[in-house]
């Protein structure tokens, strides 16, 4: 698994797991964030590590389109870009501050 497609399923996760079932938010946070292998969280859950393969890669499609519907994540990247553009820039003292202002509701 790449880092790209690990930090992309962090983010989306971040953005949607309340969308998601207990089960899958377990799964999920186990295997991505916590870097727990299949094996472990079959073991964990008792079941077969397939089970759990095929609930992680389910997962994964549910989050993808939640992403391709709702692009809270994209949205946040390019929010993100613009406030990062905005800094560049010689603004004054107050415009600075509402920009950071909004670089702290993210």
């Amino acid at each position: 698994m790449t880092l790209d497609k690990t930090n992309r399923m962090n983010y989306l996760f971040d953005f949607y797991q309340m969308l998601l079932t207990p089960k899958q938010r377990n799964y999920m946070s186990l295997y991505y964030l916590d870097d727990y292998s299949l094996g472990e969280i079959a073991d964990e859950f008792e079941v077969s590590r397939q089970a759990v393969y095929d609930n992680i890669k389910r997962t994964e499609a549910m989050l993808e389109q939640y992403e391709e519907k709702l692009a809270l994540f994209s949205k946040y990247e390019e929010r993100k870009q613009l406030l990062d553009t905005l800094k560049r820039f010689d603004l004054p003292s107050e415009a600075m501050a509402a920009l950071e202002a909004l670089e702290q509701l993210e």
